[in-house]
Protein backbone atom coordinates (compact mmCIF):
# COMPACT_ATOMS: atom_id res chain seq x y z
CA UNK A 1 0.00 0.00 0.00
CA UNK A 2 2.77 2.60 0.64
CA UNK A 3 4.86 4.13 -2.13
CA UNK A 4 7.84 1.90 -2.88
CA UNK A 5 11.03 3.08 -4.58
CA UNK A 6 12.96 0.15 -6.03
CA UNK A 7 15.75 -0.42 -8.49
CA UNK A 8 13.10 -1.41 -11.01
CA UNK A 9 11.14 1.81 -10.52
CA UNK A 10 8.64 3.47 -8.22
CA UNK A 11 5.34 1.91 -7.15
CA UNK A 12 2.76 4.55 -6.31
CA UNK A 13 0.96 4.50 -2.97
CA UNK A 14 -2.56 3.07 -2.97
CA UNK A 15 -5.38 5.59 -3.18
CA UNK A 16 -8.17 5.09 -0.66
CA UNK A 17 -11.58 6.79 -0.71
CA UNK A 18 -13.62 6.66 2.50
CA UNK A 19 -17.30 7.61 2.46
CA UNK A 20 -18.68 8.43 5.89
CA UNK A 21 -16.43 9.74 8.65
CA UNK A 22 -18.04 8.47 11.82
CA UNK A 23 -16.19 6.18 14.23
CA UNK A 24 -15.64 3.47 11.60
CA UNK A 25 -14.65 5.94 8.89
CA UNK A 26 -12.15 7.78 11.06
CA UNK A 27 -10.61 4.48 12.16
CA UNK A 28 -10.33 3.46 8.50
CA UNK A 29 -8.55 6.74 7.73
CA UNK A 30 -6.11 6.25 10.60
CA UNK A 31 -5.35 2.66 9.59
CA UNK A 32 -4.92 3.48 5.89
CA UNK A 33 -2.62 6.38 6.82
CA UNK A 34 -0.43 4.13 8.94
CA UNK A 35 -0.14 1.78 5.97
CA UNK A 36 1.05 4.61 3.75
CA UNK A 37 -2.00 5.22 1.54
CA UNK A 38 -3.13 8.49 -0.04
CA UNK A 39 -6.58 9.09 1.43
CA UNK A 40 -9.64 11.14 0.58
CA UNK A 41 -12.77 11.13 2.71
CA UNK A 42 -16.30 12.48 2.40
CA UNK A 43 -19.06 13.14 4.92
CA UNK A 44 -22.21 15.25 4.89
CA UNK A 45 -21.35 16.85 8.23
CA UNK A 46 -19.02 19.86 7.96
CA UNK A 47 -17.95 19.40 11.59
CA UNK A 48 -15.91 16.30 10.72
CA UNK A 49 -13.71 18.09 8.18
CA UNK A 50 -11.18 19.02 10.85
CA UNK A 51 -11.17 15.45 12.19
CA UNK A 52 -10.57 14.02 8.72
CA UNK A 53 -7.72 16.41 7.99
CA UNK A 54 -6.15 15.88 11.43
CA UNK A 55 -5.73 12.19 10.54
CA UNK A 56 -3.95 13.03 7.32
CA UNK A 57 -6.76 12.65 4.77
CA UNK A 58 -8.07 15.15 2.26
CA UNK A 59 -11.68 16.24 2.79
CA UNK A 60 -13.91 15.92 -0.28
CA UNK A 61 -15.81 19.18 0.01
CA UNK A 62 -19.31 19.39 -1.48
CA UNK A 63 -20.56 22.97 -0.86
CA UNK A 64 -24.03 23.61 0.55
CA UNK A 65 -26.23 25.79 -1.61
CA UNK A 66 -29.43 26.13 0.44
CA UNK A 67 -30.42 26.62 4.07
CA UNK A 68 -32.12 23.21 4.00
CA UNK A 69 -28.85 21.54 3.04
CA UNK A 70 -26.96 23.36 5.79
CA UNK A 71 -29.58 22.39 8.39
CA UNK A 72 -29.59 18.72 7.42
CA UNK A 73 -25.78 18.62 7.39
CA UNK A 74 -25.63 19.41 11.11
CA UNK A 75 -26.96 15.93 11.92
CA UNK A 76 -28.57 14.63 15.11
CA UNK A 77 -26.81 12.90 17.99
CA UNK A 78 -23.60 12.52 16.03
CA UNK A 79 -25.35 10.87 13.08
CA UNK A 80 -26.03 12.35 9.67
CA UNK A 81 -29.55 13.16 8.53
CA UNK A 82 -30.96 12.39 5.07
CA UNK A 83 -29.70 15.08 2.70
CA UNK A 84 -31.75 16.79 -0.04
CA UNK A 85 -31.58 15.22 -3.49
CA UNK A 86 -29.79 18.27 -4.92
CA UNK A 87 -26.84 17.86 -2.55
CA UNK A 88 -26.75 14.08 -3.04
CA UNK A 89 -26.43 14.60 -6.80
CA UNK A 90 -23.47 16.91 -6.35
CA UNK A 91 -21.84 14.51 -3.92
CA UNK A 92 -22.39 11.62 -6.35
CA UNK A 93 -20.48 13.54 -9.02
CA UNK A 94 -17.60 14.25 -6.64
CA UNK A 95 -17.49 10.62 -5.48
CA UNK A 96 -17.67 9.36 -9.06
CA UNK A 97 -14.53 11.23 -10.11
CA UNK A 98 -12.53 10.16 -7.07
CA UNK A 99 -13.71 6.55 -7.08
CA UNK A 100 -12.44 6.12 -10.65
CA UNK A 101 -8.93 6.84 -9.35
CA UNK A 102 -9.21 4.84 -6.11
CA UNK A 103 -7.72 1.42 -5.41
CA UNK A 104 -9.87 0.93 -2.32
CA UNK A 105 -13.26 2.43 -1.43
CA UNK A 106 -14.59 2.00 2.11
CA UNK A 107 -18.20 3.03 2.76
CA UNK A 108 -19.52 3.42 6.31
CA UNK A 109 -22.54 5.74 6.04
CA UNK A 110 -25.56 4.79 8.15
CA UNK A 111 -28.66 6.68 9.27
CA UNK A 112 -30.38 5.18 12.38
CA UNK A 113 -33.70 3.54 11.55
CA UNK A 114 -33.33 3.97 7.79
CA UNK A 115 -31.96 2.10 4.82
CA UNK A 116 -28.32 2.95 4.19
CA UNK A 117 -27.95 5.80 1.66
CA UNK A 118 -26.56 5.00 -1.78
CA UNK A 119 -23.18 6.71 -2.10
CA UNK A 120 -21.43 4.55 -4.67
CA UNK A 121 -23.58 3.89 -7.74
CA UNK A 122 -23.37 0.90 -10.05
CA UNK A 123 -22.37 3.27 -12.84
CA UNK A 124 -19.42 4.48 -10.76
CA UNK A 125 -18.33 0.93 -9.97
CA UNK A 126 -18.42 0.13 -13.69
CA UNK A 127 -15.79 2.83 -14.29
CA UNK A 128 -13.50 1.93 -11.39
CA UNK A 129 -10.12 0.35 -12.06
CA UNK A 130 -9.93 -3.40 -12.56
CA UNK A 131 -8.62 -4.97 -9.36
CA UNK A 132 -9.94 -2.24 -7.07
CA UNK A 133 -11.87 -3.18 -3.94
CA UNK A 134 -15.02 -1.87 -2.25
CA UNK A 135 -15.62 -2.58 1.45
CA UNK A 136 -19.25 -1.77 2.26
CA UNK A 137 -19.63 -1.58 6.05
CA UNK A 138 -23.28 -0.59 5.69
CA UNK A 139 -24.20 -3.94 4.11
CA UNK A 140 -26.42 -4.93 7.05
CA UNK A 141 -28.79 -2.06 6.22
CA UNK A 142 -28.85 -2.45 2.47
CA UNK A 143 -25.38 -1.14 1.71
CA UNK A 144 -24.02 2.15 0.39
CA UNK A 145 -23.58 0.48 -3.01
CA UNK A 146 -26.52 -1.20 -4.80
CA UNK A 147 -24.21 -4.02 -5.95
CA UNK A 148 -23.37 -5.04 -2.38
CA UNK A 149 -24.61 -8.45 -1.23
CA UNK A 150 -24.70 -8.91 2.54
CA UNK A 151 -22.09 -11.35 3.86
CA UNK A 152 -20.80 -12.12 0.38
CA UNK A 153 -17.88 -11.11 -1.82
CA UNK A 154 -18.94 -10.39 -5.39
CA UNK A 155 -16.99 -9.21 -8.43
CA UNK A 156 -18.53 -6.68 -10.80
CA UNK A 157 -16.61 -5.40 -13.83
CA UNK A 158 -13.36 -6.50 -12.23
CA UNK A 159 -14.14 -4.71 -8.94
CA UNK A 160 -14.35 -6.83 -5.78
CA UNK A 161 -17.21 -5.78 -3.49
CA UNK A 162 -17.26 -7.06 0.10
CA UNK A 163 -20.40 -6.79 2.23
CA UNK A 164 -19.50 -7.89 5.79
CA UNK A 165 -22.27 -7.50 8.38
CA UNK A 166 -20.47 -8.67 11.51
CA UNK A 167 -16.85 -7.57 11.45
CA UNK A 168 -16.74 -7.61 15.26
CA UNK A 169 -17.46 -11.34 15.13
CA UNK A 170 -14.39 -11.82 12.96
CA UNK A 171 -12.12 -10.39 15.64
CA UNK A 172 -13.62 -12.29 18.53
CA UNK A 173 -10.74 -11.88 20.98
CA UNK A 174 -10.62 -8.11 20.54
CA UNK A 175 -14.42 -7.82 20.55
CA UNK A 176 -14.54 -9.82 23.78
CA UNK A 177 -11.97 -7.54 25.41
CA UNK A 178 -13.89 -4.42 24.32
CA UNK A 179 -17.16 -5.88 25.60
CA UNK A 180 -15.58 -6.80 28.93
CA UNK A 181 -14.28 -3.26 29.43
CA UNK A 182 -17.74 -1.86 28.75
CA UNK A 183 -19.75 -4.50 30.64
CA UNK A 184 -19.16 -2.69 33.93
CA UNK A 185 -20.88 0.42 32.62
CA UNK A 186 -23.74 -1.46 30.94
CA UNK A 187 -25.00 -2.57 34.38
CA UNK A 188 -23.99 0.51 36.36
CA UNK A 189 -27.03 1.95 38.24
CA UNK A 190 -25.40 5.41 38.15
CA UNK A 191 -26.78 5.83 34.64
CA UNK A 192 -30.26 5.82 36.18
CA UNK A 193 -29.67 7.14 39.68
CA UNK A 194 -27.01 9.84 39.36
CA UNK A 195 -27.79 12.73 36.98
CA UNK A 196 -24.23 14.06 37.47
CA UNK A 197 -22.58 10.80 36.38
CA UNK A 198 -20.66 10.80 33.07
CA UNK A 199 -22.90 7.94 31.92
CA UNK A 200 -26.19 9.53 33.07
CA UNK A 201 -28.97 8.70 30.64
CA UNK A 202 -27.11 5.81 28.99
CA UNK A 203 -29.25 2.75 28.27
CA UNK A 204 -28.30 -0.03 30.69
CA UNK A 205 -29.41 -3.45 31.81
CA UNK A 206 -31.31 -2.86 35.06
CA UNK A 207 -29.59 -5.71 36.88
CA UNK A 208 -29.92 -3.82 40.17
CA UNK A 209 -33.64 -4.73 40.21
CA UNK A 210 -32.92 -8.47 40.45
CA UNK A 211 -33.48 -10.25 43.78
CA UNK A 212 -30.05 -11.91 43.63
CA UNK A 213 -27.08 -10.75 41.58
CA UNK A 214 -24.02 -12.85 40.69
CA UNK A 215 -21.16 -10.97 39.05
CA UNK A 216 -18.16 -12.76 37.55
CA UNK A 217 -15.08 -10.55 37.07
CA UNK A 218 -11.34 -10.96 37.07
CA UNK A 219 -10.95 -8.04 39.47
CA UNK A 220 -12.70 -4.99 40.84
CA UNK A 221 -11.17 -2.81 38.13
CA UNK A 222 -13.46 -0.14 36.70
CA UNK A 223 -14.89 -0.23 33.18
CA UNK A 224 -14.19 1.95 30.16
CA UNK A 225 -15.78 5.01 31.78
CA UNK A 226 -13.46 4.67 34.79
CA UNK A 227 -16.33 4.57 37.29
CA UNK A 228 -16.94 2.44 40.35
CA UNK A 229 -20.09 0.35 40.03
CA UNK A 230 -22.34 0.46 43.06
CA UNK A 231 -24.00 -2.74 41.86
CA UNK A 232 -20.95 -4.67 43.05
CA UNK A 233 -21.37 -3.40 46.61
CA UNK A 234 -25.04 -4.24 47.15
CA UNK A 235 -25.88 -6.74 49.90
CA UNK A 236 -27.68 -8.95 47.39
CA UNK A 237 -24.66 -9.09 45.05
CA UNK A 238 -22.29 -12.05 45.08
CA UNK A 239 -18.90 -11.35 43.47
CA UNK A 240 -17.11 -14.32 41.87
CA UNK A 241 -13.57 -13.63 40.68
CA UNK A 242 -11.67 -15.57 38.04
CA UNK A 243 -11.74 -16.68 34.41
CA UNK A 244 -15.34 -16.76 33.20
CA UNK A 245 -15.08 -20.12 31.44
CA UNK A 246 -13.58 -21.86 34.48
CA UNK A 247 -16.01 -20.21 36.88
CA UNK A 248 -19.02 -21.33 34.85
CA UNK A 249 -17.64 -24.86 34.50
CA UNK A 250 -17.17 -25.05 38.29
CA UNK A 251 -20.70 -23.73 38.88
CA UNK A 252 -22.17 -26.34 36.51
CA UNK A 253 -20.26 -29.11 38.27
CA UNK A 254 -21.48 -27.86 41.65
CA UNK A 255 -25.12 -27.89 40.47
CA UNK A 256 -24.75 -31.39 38.96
Amino acid sequence: MPMLMTAAGTVKAARVLILGAGVAGLQAIATAKRLGAVIEASDVRPAVKEQIESLGAKFVDVPYETDEERECAVGVGGYARPMPASWMQRQALAVHERAKQADIVITTALIPGRKAPTLLSAETVAQMKTGSVVIDLAAAQGGNCPLTVADQVVVENGVTICGPTNLAGEVAADASALYARNANDVVNPAAKNDPKSPIAGMLILEAFKAKTIIVNKRSMASGYAGLDNELFYLDKTMMVFGDAKKVIEDMVKAVD
